[in-house]
């Protein structure tokens, strides 16, 4: 489908379903070729409805082979059907539409629907799958209680899931047998699932807090079920925590979890069966790492927290979206927050927010968290949709309180319980409890793009006053020039010279209490008495709002937070912030060189803080991350010269790295682990900081430092050291990574997703053979542009850790990425669109990259058989 076809979905348009589905039974009738499925229907039109209003049912990629009402068989004339569906003209006011539909899992590449991964049967229908497997009203707020017998070969399908409890199972003829499956709960058709095929697995019990117990199982391919160990406990946990934190309690006897090979994306929240990507499950010491463990735990969490925040309540209409997503990431931040260090967990997440959402905010593809229109659904699984969704739900919580928000959160669980729900709804429910107006606040949702904050301050000592001026700005996005004030939650501290928080007695000029000062206009002037010495100011601490502060502190001020302010993020923030004030304006094309004597300042800051007793491990090895690439080129903002950032960030972490190689070795020998691996946060935050060590040493490319290097490669007795190593020596000796790629994926990539690794690793080499060796790896035997991890893994890798050699002056890389963009779109629509974001910055290169990337989407947006998927964000894209 060309772009000019295609039509936009509007908020303003929604309008209830006129008819209701109540109940839903299925049979699934499994075979190799061909799947058949009868579903019978229970239709009512809701009331007031038109008696005369059509139903209009979706169904795509499937064959009608008979439909009936009640025991009448409808023939032609009586329905129409198209590729999109199917309408019957003048139904019944209540009855049972029976169809009869056949599918061929077996040749849907684009994993959605129903299809085949490993030779095993499995379904993904968030958005709208659930169209590709029989005819339905497939929206979110259709909810239905479903019933569904499965049959197959018992040697092709020993194991047959599906949703809620398992109710029957017995054998048939032919060595067929049946299982049936029945979800008391209503739920729309996109959190639909089954699986059928032949799966290990791992099973725990839990008790809840009621004295319910459930049965827990973890399936996956045969021979990797001991590799679901990890995932299991980290289920555990998040059940028990959801129920002290929330006081959500599961709701069913049994509670699966399927780890397929073909995904596309994480993980999906299936009422009681969560389908996950093999990669979010399967873990042991030999494959996976300390970051592969965490966000195992996080994400196994998300898709659990989901059972009440998007399947008890779930969203009205896919514009809603953020509502389960945004409260969910929500939730499972707060989880990864409590079960290791908290100020890392927060860094961390602020850190992934800038590198993408940020970026969406600035460039053609900004939108609110929920957006008045789109063209795609799939298109807006974004990070603004999930990630800023989830720091407007944090905002909540500084502005009301941590108190009032869980009580704002029980009472939306309360009243929405089996509702399809609405951002208006949500937000009522914290007005009810805090008997504040929220209208303005709710505009964090409707209102894209990210405020810009400055401030100045100016103490009176003889007065003992503080006047703080701040103002905000939200920049134009596509579309929208108009922008209104956001309330600001500003989390502050007033820094002394000894590092301890001043007090203040009172005060004026905006909302100020506790450590909270609350901005809701473009600007404001308080006026703070009783402050007993000038202050280091500490704005947006733990990161309160989702800002960027266009203020450039003085290097002093900086370097005072740095070392002294009591807040870590902050901390880190102040460090962080000093050597992009530093560096950045050097990789400007005609920029001043480099500024040593401040960097040296940096490192003295950054000394001071590897040798504190009080900070942990972990937060150490963050601030030995310093600003990447990415943090610089976001930072300079246009004309980008991916070389001469490269060339200048490497000069500035040389000149820190030498002013502390002494204080490096001594903490990378310094630092010992227990013989036995544990992916826990302790163990995690040491090998974190030696391992920092060793990447910030390695930046001197000493011959001697990179055969240490070698040696921890060489000594590792987990994937976590070894990946590791082998990545410094892809990034800061390419010369020396041919050797160690190859004994690594001749020793250890045998499991697919240690192979996944290594395409990663191989990608990220930035030399004047990097096109070729990404077209060399494609052709691997074992490497498949039909599965989504091979694709992430290597192409995604070379988009995200390789910069230079994608952003080519000569467009190569642009090219290659277009033409592997172009190939997937053929099958796999949804992960070809996800794809294109890859270009959303191409504005900000110099001219002849601009040149060559529009040359790229030019070229994509005139393939004859381009997706609407693909079309949507190339043509936005290129407009922005």
């Amino acid at each position: 489908m060309r772009s000019e076809e295609q039509k936009n979905v509007y908020l303003e348009d929604y309008k209830p379903s006129d008819y209701l589905i109540p109940k839903t039974e299925m049979w699934i009738d499994f075979a190799p070729e061909r799947t058949r499925i009868t579903t019978d229907l229970h239709i009512e039109r809701r009331a007031g409805a038109a008696e005369d209003a059509p139903l209009e049912l979706d169904g795509e990629h499937i064959e009608l082979v008979s439909i009936a009402i009640g025991d009448e068989v409808l023939g032609a004339g009586q329905y129409e059907l198209s590729d999109k569906g199917l309408v019957l003209l003048a139904p019944p006011e209540s009855f049972v539409l029976s169809t009869v539909v056949d599918v061929e899992p077996e040749k849907n590449k684009s994993l959605e629907g129903l299809y085949r991964s490993s030779g095993n049967w499995c379904t993904q229908c968030e958005a709208e799958g659930f169209r590709r497997i029989t005819y339905f009203l497939d929206r979110p707020d259709v909810m239905s209680v479903f019933t569904v017998k499965m049959v197959a070969d018992k040697d092709l399908a020993p194991v047959l899931l599906s949703n809620g409890n398992p109710v029957d199972r017995g054998e048939m003829s032919n060595n067929r047998h049946f299982a049936e499956w029945h979800d008391p709960h209503p739920k729309p058709s996109y959190l639909f699932a089954m699986v059928a095929g032949n799966l290990d697995h791992i099973s725990e019990k839990f008790t809840t807090k009621s004295g319910k117990k459930v049965d827990l199982n973890i399936y996956a391919e045969p021979g990797k079920a001991e590799l679901c160990t990890y995932a299991m406990d980290a289920l555990v946990r998040s059940m028990k925590w959801d129920e002290d934190r929330f006081g959500c309690e599961y709701d069913l006897d049994v509670f699966n979890i399927v780890a397929v090979s073909d995904f596309n994306a994480g993980a999906m929240e299936n009422k009681g069966l969560n389908i996950f990507n093999d990669r979010f499950v399967l873990a042991d010491p030999a494959t996976a790492t300390d970051e592969d463990y965490a966000l195992i735990e996080r994400i196994i969490a998300h898709e659990y927290f989901h059972n009440y925040t998007g399947n008890r309540v779930t969203c009205r209409d896919w514009f809603q979206l953020c509502l389960k997503e945004g409260l969910t990431v929500f939730r499972d931040q707060e989880f990864s927050s409590d079960e290791r260090f908290r100020d890392v967990e927060r860094i961390d997440d602020v850190k992934g927010l800038r590198q993408s959402q940020f970026i969406e905010d600035s460039g053609p593809l900004a939108h609110p968290p929920r957006p008045s229109q789109y063209e795609q659904i799939d298109n807006f699984y974004t990070t603004t949709v999930y990630e800023k969704g989830a720091e407007v739900v944090r905002m909540l919580m500084t502005l009301l309180g941590k108190e009032t928000f869980h009580k704002g959160v029980d009472l939306y669980l309360d009243r929405h319980d089996g509702d399809a729900a609405t951002i208006e709804q949500f937000i009522k429910c914290f007005e009810d409890v805090s008997e504040r107006d929220l209208s303005q606040f709710q505009k964090w949702y409707t209102q894209a793009g990210r405020p810009e904050v400055t401030y100045s301050s100016a103490y009176d000592a003889d007065e003992k006053v503080l006047t703080l001026n701040l103002t905000q700005n939200v920049p134009s996005t596509p579309g929208d020039s108009e922008k209104s004030p956001m309330v600001l939650p500003i989390k502050f501290g007033l820094v002394s010279s000894n590092g301890e928080d001043l007090s203040w007695e009172r005060a004026e000029g905006a909302e100020v209490h506790d450590d909270l000062i609350v901005l809701d206009q473009s600007e404001a002037s308080i006026t703070i008495h009783g402050v007993s010495s000038a202050p280091v100011l500490s704005l947006f601490r733990e990161f309160s709002a989702p800002v960027s502060v266009q203020t450039r502190a003085p290097l002093e001020e900086d370097l005072h937070r740095a070392r002294l302010d009591g807040d870590p993020f902050n901390r880190w923030e102040s460090l962080q912030s000093a050597i992009l004030n530093i560096v950045t304006p050097s990789m400007a094309q005609d920029g001043p060189n480099l500024d040593e004597d401040n960097l040296e300042k940096v490192a003295s800051a950054l000394s001071q803080t590897l040798e504190s007793q009080e900070l942990s491990p972990s937060f150490k090895a963050l601030c030995l991350k310093l600003p990447t690439y990415q943090d610089f080129a976001q930072r300079l903002g246009k004309n980008i010269h991916p070389e001469r950032i490269k060339q200048v960030r490497r000069q500035a972490v040389q000149l820190v790295a030498n002013s502390l190689r002494g204080q490096l070795v001594t903490l990378y020998s310094a630092v010992k682990l227990p013989e036995t691996y544990k992916p826990d946060a302790k163990q995690s935050g040491l090998r974190a900081l030696r391992i920092q060590s060793l990447a910030l040493l390695a930046a001197l490319e000493d011959k001697q430092i990179f055969e240490m290097v070698e040696s921890h490669y060489q000594a590792a007795q987990n994937m976590t050291d070894r990946q590791a190593a082998l990545a410094i020596i892809c990034a800061y000796a390419p010369e020396r990574a041919e050797e160690l790629l190859e004994h690594f994926k001749a020793n250890y990539a045998e499991p697919m997703t240690v192979y996944d690794k290594w395409l990663g690793l191989s990608a990220s080499i930035d030399d004047n053979r990097a096109i070729d060796r990404i077209k060399m790896l494609m052709e691997d035997e074992r490497f498949s542009l039909e599965t989504p991890n091979r694709v992430r893994s290597l192409v995604g890798s070379f988009i995200q850790g390789n910069p230079t050699q994608f952003a080519r002056e000569d467009g190569a890389g642009f090219d290659l990425v277009a033409d592997t963009i172009l190939k997937i779109d053929k099958f796999n629509p949804q992960v070809a669109g996800r794809f294109a974001v890859a270009f959303r910055i191409w504005r900000n290169y110099e001219s002849n990259r601009q040149n060559a990337a529009r040359k790229a989407l030019e070229r994509m947006k005139d393939e004859e058989s381009i997706s609407p998927n693909l079309s949507e964000m190339v043509n936005k894209t290129l407009a922005g």
